[in-house]
């Protein structure tokens, strides 16, 4: 093993955790930046005077009814 190999492995060892914490610092950018824009609708929201009332309809209920049997006919040969 050369002499400097062992700089070189931690240099890329640092180096990969770099891109690795790079990566996590732009994914929490990302998702700080939805939480702000989820509290600016909460904030929306709060200022809207509007009440849901859904309209009330019963709901229509179907009965089965049993049919009753055909007569049976004899049809066949004699």
């Amino acid at each position: 093993m050369a002499a400097g190999d062992a700089y070189r492995a931690k240099a890329a060892e640092l180096t990969a955790q770099a891109r690795d914490e790079l990566q996590r610092a732009q994914e929490l950018e990302a998702l700080a930046s939805s939480y702000l824009r989820l509290a600016e609708m909460a904030d929306r929201n709060t200022r809207i005077d509007l009440i849901f009332e859904p309209s009330f309809s019963p709901p229509v209920v179907q009965q089965q009814q049993v049919q009753p049997e055909a007569p049976k006919t004899d049809d066949g040969p004699a």
